[in-house]
């Protein structure tokens, strides 16, 4: 099972490993495996949510997005993006800025440090408005129980993520408008481009989630009509499999995953340039983490653990909460990828241990309960 899932991503890890050294000699081998295990530290929460979404979506469509997903994800996101960005804030051709990646690295990492704050306003727009309408849902299983349960209550409230998440960005692109001024700088466009850049990730959020909304409420429907199906089957011994996200529905949830993919690989792209500004190096270690990424998104729905930990989703939404606060912040100031990722890492395995210790007390009260009843029946004889 695990060689089966694993198996792709233990090939790609050799095979780049093997180019790193061909490009650069070990130095750039010792990079590029630096770089995997950077994007995978970072982007660990990034499976845990991706595994709540591929969960429901069929096998087809799973395949997909490990396949076509992957090359989106690895020449995409961390090979053709930063390229892309380049072009268009220098405002130069696509040829131009992959001659200056290759020729001029550092011209090409300044360029993308001065694109960082539109980058960083779009993502951090984008995994905001995932949270904020996580956190204000009221659910039946709830965690950190204090905050959750007013925040839902409020998230009764229409349009309240959305107002917040304004008032957010707001403050950032005023706040950063205010220090630019103070330095001398004059950067009001730059206050503009965050103002423009987040209002871009709320757009891309609100459409890419709402058409993946408007299908799923499609396949529920559809689900209630053969849920008479079902009972039916379960009386004649033939239990119905569960209905997953297939066609038009399947399509716009594979889109939301690979904006949110995109979201949670800015920071990884970002945070690459402070251990090399080589586009090839970096190509090939964050294409390797990419692919444990999918992999272990793969795992989590295969061995059901989102549902035998029922926290972890929690966990890992607040991982993404905290991820768009720190990208938010990284728009003016500089916060260490080393906490980034600690962050994440923290929050889900404080939300696994915290589902381990719900499962141990939900088996104890089973436990009693059977012991109880045995008492009842031997008292009864």
């Amino acid at each position: 099972m695990l060689l089966k899932t694993f198996g792709w991503s233990f090939a790609i890890t050799a095979l780049g490993l093997v180019a790193a050294v061909f490009y650069g000699g070990w130095e750039a081998f010792g990079i590029v495996a630096i770089l995997a295990v950077l994007e995978i530290s970072l982007s660990f929460d990034n499976a845990v949510v991706n595994a709540g979404i591929l969960k429901k979506m069929n096998a087809f469509w799973q395949k997909i997005f490990l396949t076509v997903g992957v090359l989106i994800a690895v020449f995409g996101m961390r090979l053709v993006f930063p390229v892309v960005i380049v072009a268009i804030t220098a405002k130069m051709g696509p040829i131009e800025a992959v001659d200056l990646a290759l020729n001029n690295k550092d011209r090409y990492q300044e360029l993308v440090t001065d694109a960082h704050p539109a980058i960083a306003a779009f993502g951090g727009m984008f995994l905001l408005m995932i949270f904020l309408d996580f956190i204000f849902e009221d659910r039946d299983i709830q965690w950190l129980r204090w905050i959750e349960r007013p925040l839902a209550k409020l998230g009764k409230v229409d349009m309240l993520s959305v107002c917040i998440a304004l008032i957010v960005l707001l403050i950032t692109s005023f706040t950063f408008a205010t220090h630019a001024h103070q330095h001398g700088g004059g950067h009001v466009d730059k206050a503009q481009t965050v103002l423009i850049a987040g209002i871009a990730g709320l757009i891309t959020y609100m459409v890419v989630g709402g058409l993946s909304g408007y299908f799923e409420d499609r396949l529920e429907a559809e689900e209630e009509r053969e849920h008479e199906e079902e009972e039916e089957a379960e009386r004649t011994g033939k239990k119905k499999p569960a209905v997953l996200l297939a066609g038009q529905a399947a399509f716009f949830m594979f889109l939301y995953l690979e904006v949110l993919d995109a979201s949670f690989s800015f920071d990884g792209v970002i945070g690459a340039f402070a251990i090399t500004n080589d586009i090839v190096m970096m190509a090939l270690g964050l294409g390797i983490g990419a692919m444990y990424v999918r992999s272990l998104t793969v795992y989590l729905v295969r061995q059901g653990t989102l549902d035998d930990y029922v926290y972890l989703e929690h966990g890992a939404h607040y991982a993404i909460g905290a991820l768009a606060v720190i990208l938010m912040v990284t728009i003016q100031y500089e916060i260490n990828e080393v906490i980034t990722g600690l962050v994440g890492v923290i929050l889900i395995a404080w939300s696994f241990w915290s589902s381990v210790r719900r499962n141990r007390a939900l088996a104890a009260a089973e436990g009693n309960e059977g012991s109880d009843e045995k008492t009842e029946v031997s008292s009864g004889v």
